[in-house]
């Protein structure tokens, strides 16, 4: 919006192609669901929500989901993208406003999506590939954005379809509408009230608390109620909880841990260093209390303000077992003035972990068999990882992609090497009508019976990494000198004698399960069992020379990329040296 204010508008239409003279919103037959984008700031916001939702509510019968996306404009050619708002007080005091003035409207079921809205403990840059799948796909979606002219302007509708497609599963014809409320004869100021909403909620002790201060996350909690017939008050209810939820983090990037004994060894070398006199034991923790929990000789508990609530924990568990307290002491964390945009702003292990990314992690492999002029890197990573992402970014920097999949879509082609040996080997029920092989009647074949699939892949492997050998040959002759094998089986087919480097992508399992599902359409239980058929991501970093992540925006995995390929670069023979 970029008007200096808000008037009655001309309603909208919706535009479909070819597009039918304009009707008024309320000639218009109404979608059993859709999705509101909300794009004012929330202040502004407040005072226009009843005529907004009046709108929505004569195109709309059943459900009606609603994003909050303050700030956001549909103008320019960028692709809006989803970015995390900031879960304050104001914010939850506007979703409390919000379902009170939606009681007007019985007929709708109205539903605050908070898959953007993030406490500060959870405040990460959103997945650029999560797609949320909804109960009642969206067939129309609605928002507040305007125009200058006060019309249904379609790049402006593009765009909205655009991204509500790229945050919820919707219809296939998802039809878009741009509200032009009737805000009465009286004009709405679009500069933020100073004056803003009742409070609504408030901590039961007596801690002062402002609109923009952020929420506190917490890991567990509980709450209350019949939810008989879930009515708006619930909603309420439940959104305010979940708002006080952050699902635990767990460690980032797991895999580039250092070995147990390693971190033992640096540990103990430094407090014997400072203190040579101290006595000390290294205990593993097997249990969420550790020693502090049990031993009765202990004395004292030093936490940082991230773990002082464990702390806390505890010595109550102490005193349940009829243990004396700890003396507790909290430490303040060390602030890192040079954290990067996906980083936490303290001194982390996390952030130094996510530095590795792109960095040589041991020795590269000495190939004298492979052409002189070609340095190759086998890419690999557990399915969902965003590897061939990661290879396509690798091709635009001048990398030679070799497609394994594609290479094992030809052997298997008629006339190619490996069709006649399958054939052979299992039968001819496994071809089509057409005499190609049916590659899903060959899947369920070998899938769970590991003699059968051994049968195939001794026949497989070998001839795809004659079939790579060739490609290298082909991209010496157009003069690349960097080439890299896109291969999801790399390590466990043995082509590491391919290969002079392994470059492996991570990201956690159940990112890569929910990815699969959303990709390929399988169950959450047919995701996990083709993880559990693959090696592990610890397994595959632990044999990589350069390990990479697709677990932030497109962005910063694109850093990445630049900076591996970069390192790369620098460690080349002059031989090999590609041409940027």
């Amino acid at each position: 919006m970029r008007t200096p204010r808000l008037r009655a508008q001309p309603r909208g239409t919706i535009c479909q192609t070819p597009s039918p003279p304009p009707a008024p919103l309320d000639q218009m037959a109404a979608f059993r669901s859709g999705l509101l984008v909300l794009t004012t700031p929330l202040a502004s916001l407040a005072p226009r929500l009843a005529p907004i939702l009046t709108s929505a509510a004569g195109l709309v019968n059943d459900t009606l989901y609603v994003h909050l996306q303050p700030g956001m404009s549909l103008e320019g050619p960028a692709q809006p993208q989803s970015t995390p708002v900031q879960a304050t007080f104001e914010v939850l005091d506007f979703i409390t406003h919000l379902y009170a003035g939606a009681d007007v409207h019985r007929h709708l079921d109205v539903r605050i999506l908070l898959t953007n809205i993030r406490t500060k403990s959870t405040f990460l840059p959103l997945l650029p590939t999560s797609v949320q799948n909804l109960s009642h796909p969206p067939e129309v979606v609605l928002t507040d954005f305007q125009t200058l002219d006060g019309s249904q302007y379609n790049p402006v509708k593009e765009q909205l379809v655009r991204y509500a497609t790229s945050c919820y599963s919707c219809c296939p014809r998802l039809a878009s509408v741009l509200l032009y409320p009737d805000y009465g004869t009286g004009e709405v100021p679009v500069e933020p009230l100073d004056v803003p909403l009742p409070s609504t909620i408030r901590p039961a002790s007596p801690v002062a608390r402002s609109p923009k201060q952020p929420v506190r996350g917490y890991y567990r909690g509980a709450v209350g109620g019949t939810f008989d017939r879930l009515h708006n008050a619930h909603k309420v209810l439940l959104s305010i909880s979940l708002f006080f939820w952050a699902p635990s983090p767990g460690k980032l990037l797991p895999e580039l841990l250092q070995p147990y004994t390693e971190r033992v060894e640096h540990l103990s070398e430094f407090l014997v260093d400072v203190k040579p006199s101290l006595t000390f034991d290294v205990i593993p923790l097997l249990d969420p209390y550790g020693p502090a929990g049990s031993d009765p000789s202990l004395e004292f508990l030093v936490v940082s303000e991230e773990t002082y609530r464990g702390g806390m924990a505890v010595n109550r568990f102490r005193l349940e077992n009829d243990l004396e307290e700890l003396a507790l002491y909290q430490i303040q964390l060390l602030k890192d003035l040079g954290h990067m945009e996906n980083e936490e702003d303290k001194v982390s292990s996390s952030s130094f972990r996510q530095r590795m990314l792109g960095n040589l992690l041991q020795p590269p492999y000495e190939r004298p068999d492979l052409p002189r002029s070609l340095y190759v890197i086998g890419l690999t990573g557990i399915s969902g990882s965003g590897k061939s992402s990661i290879a396509q970014r690798l091709k635009g920097l001048g990398a030679f992609i070799i497609d394994s999949d594609h290479l094992g879509h030809r052997a298997y082609a008629p006339g190619g090497p490996a069709y006649q040996p399958v054939v052979e080997a299992f039968g001819t029920d496994i071809l089509h009508k057409d005499g190609t092989i049916n590659r899903k009647v060959l899947g369920s074949r070998v899938f769970g019976n590991k003699k059968q699939l051994k049968i195939l892949t001794d026949i497989m492997w070998p001839i795809i990494a004659k079939l790579a050998r060739e490609e290298m040959d082909r991209a010496v002759t157009e003069g690349k000198h960097v080439c890299v094998i896109d291969a999801a089986m790399l390590l466990e087919a043995g082509w590491q004698n391919l290969v002079h480097e392994v470059w492996t992508v991570v990201i956690p399992e159940t990112e890569a399960v929910r990815r699969i599902v959303e990709r390929d359409g399988l169950s959450d239980a047919a995701a996990q069992s083709r993880l559990q058929s693959q090696m592990s991501g610890q397994q595959l970093v632990e044999q990589s020379h350069v390990v990479l992540s697709t677990l932030w925006e497109p962005h910063i995995t694109q850093r990445q990329v630049e900076k591996a390929w970069a390192l790369l670069q620098k460690r080349l023979p002059k031989t090999h040296q590609a041409l940027n």
